[in-house]
């Protein structure tokens, strides 16, 4: 490979600590975790060395110093060295480490195939709620109870961010990501199974509602006019109303109909305020509240889920019932699910998981150009402490090449996934 704008050949000679190195061989062939990278220590030498590589590319411009100046007194030939105790330990990390890349990609497959029959089953509700009501509420008490039993299952709940060609354009996501994040947060708040269960009830139907809103209106994505947010507003009592004749539970027709009640008083349709908003509710007002931030009719205007999350805690926090809201944010971790993020090393990648349990350690797709997209490096930050996210960026900031590898989300959906893919720490 021929030296970029940013790259310089050197001799192997003049390697040193603190160069940052790209090894232009298959990311399988070596231990290290990428293909490019800062040399830390003499061991991180001694193994770049142990490649059978006659030149090294260097960026200077993320290196901590030059490189070494050309010694003719120099005897190390490449490939000369044989394999020690310490090679065969990085090898073994290193395979480790791929089977664990290879884990996790098998259990975001699995949380994908989860999530479009989800997506189905809540597009079948939609579709026969009036013409086959006990069948509708039959299928939403199942998909609830399949999604209770996998929360009960561990204590850690991994939110996966999901390929959007697996959500498509369809309007069924965002009940699913409400009901997912809003499960997700009560059972962190440590509600009983039963409340959790009443939770997805209400949380799947929400916005039921809409269904008796002209299409034009639901799906503007211009600003609406005082006279059509005045009728979308209405959602929420024709979705009282369609709740009580499928026989709803109380606690769920209360989500129904008050997910947009405010803390402040400052919501609809009863302008209620704190002590009056049922805790229930005001969990699904904050998750809602999150994902109308970061997928607005209008994709253009969304906002990161990074910038979502500081919104509602530095502008909006009076609408919040306190206690939820900074719950939520631990478990979304302070860099959630599709935001994009620079690495301490310099590293470009967007989060695709956090763990509920360590939400400041996500998971990274990471870009690699020397890597093929389809087989991008996942790196759990829980497994790479010397490592931390040191910045996160907007997409429109990406370089084109860096954009289409990364594929930043139009739309934002989530799923969960409770098994266990990871190592305790």
């Amino acid at each position: 490979m021929t030296a970029t704008l940013n790259t310089i050949d050197i001799a192997l000679e003049q390697l040193c600590v603190g160069l940052y190195v790209h090894l232009d061989i298959p990311w399988l062939n070596h231990s290290f975790a990428r293909n490019s990278f800062k040399i830390r220590n003499e061991e991180d030498l001694a193994a770049i060395k142990k490649l059978g590589l006659m030149k090294i590319r260097v960026d200077p411009a993320r290196s901590d110093r030059s490189p070494l100046s050309l010694s003719p007194q120099a005897t190390l030939v490449a490939g000369i060295v044989t394999a020690n105790a310490a090679d065969i330990a990085l090898m073994e990390a290193k395979k480790s480490r791929i089977e664990r890349l290879n884990q996790t990609r098998n259990a975001v497959t699995q949380c994908e195939k989860q999530f479009a029959k989800a997506a189905t089953t809540i597009r079948n509700i939609s579709r026969n709620i009036f013409s086959r009501p006990q069948e509708t509420r039959e299928e939403a008490n199942q998909l609830v109870q399949q999604m209770l039993d996998s929360l009960l299952i561990d204590k850690d709940i991994a939110i996966h961010l999901m390929n959007d060609k697996i959500a498509g354009e369809e309007t069924y996501y965002h009940s699913l990501n409400v009901t997912v994040l809003a499960m997700m947060l009560a059972k962190e708040l440590g509600q009983p199974a039963a409340d959790i269960k009443l939770l997805g009830t209400g949380c799947l139907f929400h916005d039921i509602g809409k269904i008796e809103i002209p299409s034009r209106i639901v799906s503007k994505t211009e600003a609406l006019t005082g006279a059509e947010r005045n009728l979308m507003q209405q959602h929420c009592q024709y979705g009282d109303a369609i709740a009580q004749k499928l026989g709803l539970p109380r606690a769920a027709i209360d989500i129904i109909r008050k997910h947009h009640e405010y803390a402040d008083g400052s919501g609809y349709p009863l302008h209620l305020k704190a002590e009056e908003i049922p805790f229930l509710v005001s969990i699904v007002t904050i998750v809602n509240t999150y994902d109308n931030h970061c997928n607005r009719p209008n994709p253009l205007d969304s906002l990161s889920p990074y910038e979502a999350l500081s919104t509602m805690f530095t502008q909006q926090r009076k609408l919040f019932a306190p206690e939820p809201l900074n719950v939520f944010i631990r478990c979304m971790g302070v860099y959630p699910p599709g935001t994009i993020v620079r690495l301490s090393d310099g590293t470009l990648g967007m989060v695709i998981s956090v763990n509920s349990g360590k939400p400041l350690r996500p998971s990274i797709l990471i870009y690699d150009p020397s890597v093929p997209k389809n087989e991008a490096i996942i790196l759990d930050l829980i497994n790479e402490p010397e490592l931390n996210v040191s910045a996160s960026l907007k997409p429109r900031q990406l370089e084109p090449e860096v954009y289409d590898y990364l594929s930043p989300r139009k739309r934002m959906t989530y799923f969960m996934d409770a098994r266990q893919i990871r190592p305790r720490t």
